[in-house]
């Protein structure tokens, strides 16, 4: 009998599991972003009282882990399942939402280039209007104490910038003990003192330019952000192109997967 080969399309098993391995890490990881966030709401009592998400002024860092827990959960699951159960709808949701996530950071990059400046009225107003609900969440004070400590910077352009704020206000009905002050967080470290002097910022606005430079950073966030972009430029860039590759990388293997897929079916 003479022998007869066919050609028998398979799933490749490789590709395959790769998907699923790699996507369960981000799974994983999207759990753990959402866990972390709907603990910090249940400690500042949110989960019991959701019209209290509306009460913020400012930025709450919660809602950055709710976003990015979210879309790492929702891509993880996909390409988990997708890859696992060798289902196309699943794995057409994964390629073509990472292919958008993609596009808007590529078209996010092209923007805050050409619009720099834009960009830069709206960090300041980002920052001001976060320096205005400093005390009405934790997570945010601790969000721009880590900022400016950092940066080494004060205010979005400077330590005046706290004028905003009703307990750090210059005005004669502030009757904080704050007032004509700054938080901390601005203040110059003493390499001698092992202890955070939280009341070093105390009254230092009443006092002249020359003597607040002694005491705490003049500079503001934004320039100081400018400045530290432009010293790691090189490593800010590899980041990005790292996090693209490795998107491009996924929708490649996705839809390789698609198509061994698609040719076992056509084989039946």
């Amino acid at each position: 009998m003479s022998g007869k080969h066919f050609s028998v399309h398979e799933v490749g098993c490789c590709i395959k599991y790769f998907i699923f391995g790699f996507n369960i890490i981000f799974w994983l990881l999207g759990v753990a972003f959402l866990s972390v966030a709907l603990w910090a709401w249940s400690e500042k009592g949110v989960l019991s009282n959701i019209s209290s998400i509306t009460d913020l002024g400012g930025f709450d860092p919660v809602w950055l882990f709710l976003v990015v827990g979210g879309v790492m959960f929702v891509l993880g699951f996909a390409g988990c399942i997708g890859a696992l159960r060798e289902n196309s709808f699943l794995l057409k949701f994964f390629s073509v939402f990472l292919g958008i996530i993609f596009f808007l950071e590529l078209t996010a990059g092209v923007l805050a280039f050409v619009f720099k400046d834009w960009i830069k009225d709206q960090l300041k107003f980002f920052i001001n209007n976060n320096i205005r609900a400093y005390r009405d969440d934790i997570d945010l004070q601790n969000l721009i104490d880590f900022t400016q400590d950092y940066w080494e910077c004060c205010g979005a352009f400077g330590p005046e910038d706290w004028n905003l704020n009703i307990y750090f206000n210059c005005t004669d009905t502030n009757l904080s003990r704050e007032k004509c002050g700054v938080p901390f967080s601005c203040c110059t470290k003493d390499p001698a003192e092992d202890v955070i002097n939280t009341q070093c910022g105390y009254d230092i606005r009443a006092k002249g330019d020359n003597e607040q430079k002694m005491f705490i950073h003049t500079k503001g966030c934004v320039p100081q952000f400018e400045k530290w972009l432009q010293e790691n430029l090189t490593v800010v860039a590899g980041i990005f192109i790292g996090i693209a590759l490795l998107q491009i990388f996924g929708i490649c293997l996705a839809q390789n997967l698609l198509s061994d897929i698609e040719a076992v079916r056509e084989s039946w």
